[in-house]
C-alpha cells in the first residue's frame, strides 16, 4: 500500500472520529438537559462525577488493544470529558497560584482545558472560594511522597464543610530557574515543601546561598530579578516567566509524587475502587487511640494514611486524620465508622472518591 493510500485512510478514519465525536457531544447535552430537569427548582445539576468518569476510563482502558498506552487514552478522554462538560456548562476550579504552579498543572491535567481555571494566592483562598461558591471545585495538595503531610490544608479541614470528591497523583520534577550562571547564585525562592525535596541538592551544588520562601513555586519564578537570585519552580514557569532553566529534575527524589484533593460540595459515589478520608478525635484516656483504630482493624479495612494534628481547641488536644481503602457506603466500612462515632467525642467523614492512578509530568 501506498504513502497517499494509507493517508486516505487516516483521512477517513479521522472524518468518522469526528462524527462520532459529535454524535457523543449531543447525547452528553441529552444528558445534562435530563440532569437539569431532575435537579429540580433551586438546585444545580451536577456536571462534575468523578466516579462516572473512572468508569469512563476503566472502560475505554478495558477496551483498549495497542498500540496506543492507557496514558495516552487517558490524555485524549481527560479532554473529550473536558469538553463535554463544558457543553453542558463551563466549570470552574480554584488553585494555589499563580499560574504555572504544581497546582496548576494537577488542575489542568484532571480537569482539562475546557475548564476555567481560577489562580488563588493561598490555600486558604481555595477553601473560602470553593465553600462561598465563587467556583464549583478547588484543587489544593494535601501530600508529597518525599516531606509527607501539607499540614495548612489538613488544618483547614477543620474549619470548613467542604468535602473531597476526587484525588489527582502528579509525579513532581523540580527546576532551578535564574538569569545568572549556577555559580553566581545566592539566594534561592521556592515555596517550603519544593526547597525541602531538594535539600540535599541544595547542600550539595548551592551550599552557602540563602533559602526563601514564598507561598507557591510559580510566585517564587516571578521574585527572581537579578542574576544573583533564583527559583526552584515548575519546568512550565521558565517559559511563563521568562528564566532559563539552569539545572534540570533536582528534586532529591527521582519519584517525587504529590497527591493534590479535589474539594467541593459532595463526596464521590462508590466505584469499587475507592478511598475515604476521616477525621475524629478520641477521649483522653490510655488506649483511646487503639481502640479507636480497632474498629477498623475488626472490619478489615486498610488504612493507607495517619497523620495527628492539634485540634486547636485545648492545649495538647490532637485530632487524628486517616485515609482508608473502601466507601462509606461499603458495609465494612460504614460498620467501622458507627463503631468510630460510637466510641469517640469527635469524627467526620471528611470526603470519598475514586482511586486514580499517578500522572506523569512533563
Amino acid at each position: 500500500m501506498t504513502l497517499q493510500e494509507l493517508r486516505e485512510q487516516i483521512d477517513a478514519i479521522d472524518h468518522e472520529l469526528v462524527r462520532l465525536l459529535c454524535r457523543r457531544a449531543r447525547v452528553s447535552q441529552q444528558i445534562g438537559r435530563l440532569k437539569g430537569e431532575r435537579a429540580g427548582e433551586g438546585n444545580e445539576p451536577r456536571i462534575y462525577e468523578p466516579d462516572r468518569e473512572a468508569q469512563v476510563y476503566a472502560q475505554v482502558e478495558a477496551a483498549n488493544e495497542g498500540p496506543l498506552p492507557n496514558d495516552a487514552l487517558r490524555a485524549i478522554y481527560r479532554e473529550i470529558l473536558s469538553a463535554s462538560r463544558a457543553l453542558q456548562r463551563p466549570l470552574r476550579v480554584a488553585y494555589l497560584g499563580p499560574i504555572a504552579t504544581f497546582t496548576y498543572e494537577a488542575a489542568k491535567r484532571h480537569f482539562g482545558s475546557s475548564t476555567v481555571l481560577v489562580s488563588c494566592p493561598t490555600i486558604s483562598d481555595v477553601f473560602l472560594e470553593t465553600q462561598r461558591q465563587a467556583v464549583d471545585y478547588g484543587v489544593v495538595p494535601v501530600e508529597n511522597s518525599t516531606e509527607g503531610a501539607v499540614t495548612y490544608t489538613l488544618d483547614r479541614f477543620l474549619d470548613s464543610d467542604l468535602q473531597v470528591c476526587a484525588e489527582i497523583s502528579l509525579r513532581v520534577s523540580h527546576f532551578l530557574l535564574a538569569k545568572g550562571s549556577l555559580d553566581q547564585i545566592t539566594r534561592v525562592y521556592s515555596h517550603p515543601q519544593a526547597l525541602a525535596q531538594c535539600r540535599s541538592w541544595l547542600a550539595q551544588h548551592l551550599p552557602h546561598a540563602t533559602l526563601l520562601e514564598t507561598s507557591s513555586t510559580a510566585q517564587a519564578a516571578q521574585m527572581v530579578q537579578d542574576e544573583r537570585s533564583a527559583a526552584i519552580s515548575t519546568e512550565a514557569s521558565s517559559a511563563v516567566y521568562g528564566l532559563p532553566i539552569v539545572a534540570r529534575h533536582i528534586e532529591d527524589n527521582p519519584t517525587n509524587v504529590t497527591r493534590f484533593l479535589v474539594i467541593g460540595r459532595h463526596m464521590s459515589a462508590p466505584t469499587g475502587h475507592d478511598r475515604t478520608a476521616v477525621v475524629f478525635a478520641v477521649h483522653d484516656r490510655a488506649g483511646a487511640l487503639r481502640d479507636a483504630l480497632t474498629w477498623f482493624a475488626d472490619n478489615d479495612i486498610n488504612l493507607t494514611r495517619i497523620e495527628s494534628r492539634p485540634s486547636r481547641r485545648r492545649l495538647w488536644e490532637y485530632v487524628f486524620f486517616v485515609d482508608l481503602d473502601g466507601h462509606p457506603d461499603d458495609d465494612a466500612v460504614k460498620n467501622a465508622l458507627d463503631g468510630l462515632a460510637q466510641s469517640c467525642p469527635f469524627v467526620r467523614i471528611l470526603g470519598a472518591w475514586p482511586v486514580s492512578p499517578v500522572i506523569g509530568a512533563d
